[in-house]
């Protein structure tokens, strides 16, 4: 009869063991990796867009900066001018950008309020977008739902930008849309960085000509 209590007793300290846990275990690191710049396999994972596609002049390039740092650097030149006798019907020229190509899936960043990007910047000001499922276009529109907010750093310094997900906007081929709407953080499929030769944050450098932006990583952060 013992052996039985004992062996009775063994399984009971083990299913205890067992349903024992540590809050801690449930909580979400406060910090998630997104993105590193740091090789040519991390930028395979993005791909280079302009008003060139449409018949501008701007240019673009992302590369691995050749030094211990290991980062990255986006830079190009901003141009307002078009190609002459241009099949496109374009209004506006003048911007670059850098996208991610499409998750695998969703990135849930439900448990973040924020994103982290280690930058050094030019004067200029910078957007970055995060890109979510349709659900607030009209569904006969294939476009993914955009969220941006401009993105401004001290010139020639490394730096970490932080900006909340509830200061991104809301935006429809690059204008605000005037709606209270809120992004799903737990569905977002991809984001991107980008630069204009106009617009921006007051005191930022702005107008056609050269632009760089060095890039480390970006993070999305859990600060409450």
């Amino acid at each position: 009869m013992s052996r039985f209590r004992g062996i009775w007793q063994a399984s009971l300290n083990a299913t205890k063991k067992a349903l024992t846990w540590n809050v801690d275990d449930w909580i979400p690191p406060a910090e998630k990796y997104i993105f590193s710049f740091s090789s040519k396999e991390e930028l395979k994972k993005w791909h280079l867009y302009s008003d060139a596609e449409f018949g501008g002049l701007s240019s673009a390039s992302l590369e691995i900066k050749d030094d211990a740092n290991k980062s990255s650097v986006f830079s190009g030149n901003l141009s307002r001018d078009v190609t002459e006798g241009t099949k496109w019907n374009i209004t506006r020229s003048g911007f670059c950008g850098m996208r991610s190509k499409k998750f695998d899936g969703f990135i849930d960043l439900e448990a973040y309020d924020t994103i982290a990007l280690r930058i050094k910047g030019d004067g200029r000001c910078y957007i970055s977008t995060i890109y979510t499922e349709n659900w607030v276009n009209s569904p006969g529109q294939m476009e993914d739902n955009s969220w941006q907010s401009f993105v401004f750093v001290p010139k020639d310094n490394w730096y970490i930008a932080k900006i909340p997900l509830d200061h991104y906007l809301p935006t429809w081929r690059g204008n605000v849309i005037e709606a209270k709407l809120e992004m799903n953080p737990s569905r977002i499929l991809g984001m991107s960085l980008s630069v204009n030769a106009d617009g921006g944050v007051p005191g930022a450098n702005s107008g056609p000509g050269d632009f760089k932006l060095e890039i480390d990583w970006i993070k999305a952060l859990r600060t409450q």
